[in-house]
């Protein structure tokens, strides 16, 4: 009973690694191993610890207080203005991030299971649109991220398989994975920040938080988180593994081709397969997160005390209308296939403020005894953590930032190591800031957000 209990518990919050081993992740994984071999494994190590530090000061935000993160938001900022600009940028970033980023996720989908099912590409596309919508108008948030759960055991199973039939050199596996390094292309940089970010994505966190089940412990929370955030990372690094089987230059097609003439035709199918699980998987979550953040911070607060809610209660309006807007607005594009480029570049960019902003106000929330109460509340370890981590998310967000600028004004950025240490010194100066006004805060022993 009790290891059924867990098993639950893993494929609960495995809707994490569902969400954040979308196309994205596999592209970006898979042309890192192309490239560089082994020597960048260590950046989805780091990305995996920043990952389980963000998303289990999320989750424990709903254990200490019975608000999630959105609802945390909003109520730090008043009932006139739920969330302030945090909640704002939150809310508009995610959804337009999650609508613009939806039509990659179900042509991820598309391109995995037209190597396997030859039919028309757009009937694939109305296909994978039509089986979300069913998933997503589930009623009950805790099956359908168990459902995601089961999907991504398949997808581990398909890359994991590929993966150690290519027999990697263990020595070479275990000095990228432990051994920093910084090869001098600027490719390695852009490839660097891509790992981690595809990784550690602000939507995440506020799915983490609103899957919370009420009545789960701390101890539970964190097993079930901690173990599936680590097998979604090792999927990641079966990926970048399977991509070190091209000798060429990157591309889906040269993939398969390197695998079918190591391994065999099946290897190519099975790889194929992953691609599709993790596309589907990213095209339910994407919308389930732009839903479940504008629900938190917008929506109407249940008036029912927190341990007596239904998982199966009836979606709100508000809910669905999301989930619906970012499929609907993916399938649309999937089937035109165009990709909405301004969208794209201005969600880039909001969610370069949202990421930094949103893990500041973990960093700050979770910190604070008044609120977390003396069992939830950050231990030192775990403040210098997130210390660390906050720095590496305002890292990212610059990134995400700068890139958006330079794809609308045409600049090239610089690349390379030079380029990554001035962006750490920059997330440093902005880490140590906000540790400095927790002491503060700490010290006067007052609330974030109250007037001093």
């Amino acid at each position: 009973m009790v290891f059924r209990k867990r098993i639950l518990n893993i494929l609960l919050w495995s809707v994490l690694s569902a969400a954040f081993i979308g196309p994205g992740t596999i592209t970006t994984a898979s042309r890192a191993g192309a490239s560089f071999g082994f020597s960048l494994m260590w950046a989805l190590l780091f990305s995996i610890l920043a990952c389980l530090v963000l998303q289990e000061a999320s989750a424990r935000i709903p254990l200490a207080t019975g608000k999630n993160l959105g609802e945390t938001i909003a109520k730090r900022f008043g009932r006139r203005h739920p969330g302030g600009l945090i909640g704002l940028l939150s809310a508009t970033g995610i959804v337009l991030g999650a609508a613009a980023y939806e039509m990659g996720n179900i042509l991820g989908a598309m391109a995995g299971l037209e190597h396997m099912v030859l039919i028309n590409p757009r009937l694939h596309v109305l296909t994978i649109g039509l089986f979300a919508a069913l998933v997503l108008s589930i009623p009950s948030l805790r099956f359908v991220s168990r459902l995601l759960g089961l999907v991504v055991v398949c997808m581990g199973v398909a890359f994991l398989s590929t993966a150690i039939m290519l027999r990697p050199p263990i020595n070479e596996l275990i000095g990228g994975t432990f051994v920093p390094s910084f090869p001098a292309d600027p490719l390695a940089g852009l490839l660097i920040l891509g790992l981690i970010g595809t990784t550690v994505v602000p939507y995440n966190l506020f799915l983490g938080s609103g899957v919370y089940t009420p009545g789960q412990s701390l101890g539970d929370m964190r097993l079930g988180l901690g173990v599936a955030i680590i097998l979604g990372g090792i999927i990641s690094m079966a990926v970048l593994v399977t991509g070190t089987a091209i000798t060429g230059a990157f591309s889906f097609e040269a993939l398969a081709s390197a695998l079918s003439e190591q391994m065999g035709t099946w290897a190519m199918y099975l790889f194929f397969f992953g691609l599709f699980c993790a596309g589907f998987t990213s095209a339910i979550t994407a919308p389930l997160a732009a839903a479940v953040t504008v629900q938190s911070i917008y929506g109407k607060p249940e008036k029912q005390p927190e341990h007596t809610r239904s998982t199966k209660r009836k979606r709100p309006l508000m809910f669905t209308l999301v989930w619906a807007g970012v499929l609907a607005t993916g399938v649309f594009f999937g089937l035109i296939n165009i990709r909405p480029i301004p969208a794209i570049i201005l969600a880039q960019a909001l969610n370069g403020l949202i990421l930094p902003m949103v893990s500041i106000f973990l960093w700050k929330i979770t910190g604070n005894r008044l609120i977390m109460g003396d069992t939830f509340v950050n231990n030192a370890f775990i403040n210098l953590l997130m210390g660390i981590v906050v720095g590496v998310a305002t890292m990212i967000g610059l990134a995400n930032i700068l890139s958006a600028i330079s794809q609308v004004s045409g600049f090239v950025l610089p690349a390379g190591p030079a380029y990554l240490a001035t962006l750490a010194l920059l997330s440093a100066g902005v880490a140590i800031g906000v540790f400095i006004r927790n002491k503060y805060i700490e010290k006067r022993n007052i609330e974030p957000g109250a007037k001093n």
